[in-house]
């Protein structure tokens, strides 16, 4: 885990208050001072050393935690991970009190015992890396999680975004991403169109996942991953799953898809799993649908309907226009995907 230098977790406005939440868990003393780390998009990570030993502490961002399915999703999510440190390696949260979450001052963390490993930069990825992780993902779509299974209620009809509503409100506050908006507005109501499409035609077909395995949430401690950050656990079709992993393990530092580390990917996974049967271009179609829901995440941080303070927003600013040229390259490589899964699978 890297340090983040040059941010003071004491006066950031997340309300934190660390020495009540070692205290109320029951961690020791503090030895010294939270330190950011580098972690994701929507919360804020800190190493912390105590008495007891050295953990990383996540501070769930308080407007994601104000949306009434927040707290069930991070306490399924969790639960998923507590059993697949059974059959695979990964690091769920630590559990204190019966729980998973824990909740000091209207503030919410996670905390994890800490790992002394890194992360891979994608030109660090090799195709070894990608076998390995191909046949890891197999392993999570087989293990029996019936234990804590849900009802799913399948929605084949998801309203498009009005991405026109958007822009509109970019206009009236001048945003920096409006013509970039502007000239991708039918693009982008194509784009959702196909996506609700396929995710219709391949919501029954559904098995629980990490749903986030980038090469960011996998620690690697001598060569040997560890799987972490298990918030994004639910239900995933599981081929549209494999597709966007390998799709997050292939894309070299220049973000073009390695064909030699995605089909590892692929193969890793077959010889866990065994033979695929797909239609790939419906799947490839799917794989909108994430980055579509992370452009209207980030427009609304943008323009202040969901953000804590002005650091998200420009955040959310930045990724509006990383989004929007996401999806444009995507566009332009899935004709050649669905040649090498065709051909190649």
């Amino acid at each position: 885990m890297e340090d983040l230098k040059g941010i003071d977790p004491m006066n950031h406005p997340y309300n934190l208050q660390f020495d009540k939440l070692i205290d109320v868990l029951n961690l020791g003393e503090i030895r010294t001072e939270p330190v950011a780390i580098s972690g994701g998009l929507l919360h804020r990570m800190y190493s912390l050393e105590t008495t007891s030993g050295r953990y990383a502490i996540k501070a769930l961002n308080p407007q994601i935690m104000a949306r009434e399915t927040a707290l069930p999703n991070y306490i399924f999510s969790e639960k998923i991970a507590n059993i697949a440190v059974n059959h695979i390696p990964a690091l769920p949260a630590k559990i204190m009190d019966d729980q998973f979450v824990h909740t000091v001052d209207n503030q919410s963390y996670l905390v994890f015992d800490w790992i002394d490993g890194y992360s891979l930069k994608s030109h660090e990825v090799n195709v070894v890396h990608c076998k390995k992780m191909g046949a890891i993902l197999a392993d999570i779509h087989k293990i029996d999680f019936s234990s804590i299974e849900k009802k799913m209620e399948h929605n084949d009809h998801k309203p498009v975004t009005d991405w026109n509503a958007y822009l509109r409100q970019g206009e009236a506050k001048q945003s920096d991403w409006v013509p970039l908006l502007l000239e991708n507005i039918n693009p982008l109501f194509i784009w959702s169109d196909k996506a609700n499409q396929s995710s219709g035609l391949l919501a029954a077909e559904q098995v629980i996942s990490h749903g986030d395995l980038e090469p960011k949430n996998v620690m690697w401690v001598k060569e040997h991953p560890v799987i972490i950050d298990w918030e994004s656990a639910g239900y995933r079709n599981s081929m549209t799953d494999l597709i966007e992993t390998a799709i997050y393990w292939s894309v070299d530092g220049s973000g073009e898809i390695k064909k030699e580390r995605f089909l590892a990917f692929i193969y890793g996974y077959q010889g866990e799993f065994g033979s695929l049967q797909a239609n790939w271009r419906v799947i490839l179609e799917h794989g909108y649908l994430g980055k579509l829901e992370w452009l209207e995440y980030s427009l609304k941080r943008s323009l202040g309907i969901e953000s804590a303070d002005e650091e998200e927003q420009h955040l959310g600013t930045l990724q509006v226009a990383e989004t929007i040229h996401a999806l444009k390259q995507y566009e332009d490589r899935i004709s050649e995907l669905e040649v090498w899964l065709n051909k190649e699978v």
